[in-house]
């Protein structure tokens, strides 16, 4: 493998845990007044950005490419995963 196509590939991944990161902590402020920690921040915002993008995607949106857009897609997503699981919170 060609070690600049590598390290575009690290950088890629990088990226996507900081963005994640944060969309996943600005998320828990929007929602709860606090976030759940690193490494829960980063998955709820990775997953976010799925949930986001998959929503986007079923509603005919495209939040555009970039850091940016990118954010919006994963907050929005971190956002509307943290809503549900609050749903699932207060019928236990």
């Amino acid at each position: 493998m060609n070690i600049h196509i590598l390290k575009q590939v690290l950088m890629s991944w990088l990226g996507w845990i900081i963005i994640g990161a944060i969309a996943g902590w600005l998320a828990g402020k929007l929602m709860r007044g606090g976030g759940f920690g690193l490494l829960v921040n980063i998955l709820v915002g990775i997953a976010g950005s799925v949930i986001g993008g998959w929503v986007f995607g079923l509603l005919g949106l495209s939040a555009g490419s970039g850091v940016i857009p990118s954010f919006v897609t994963a907050l929005i997503g971190a956002v509307l995963l943290l809503w549900i699981i609050s749903l699932f919170k207060k019928s236990s």
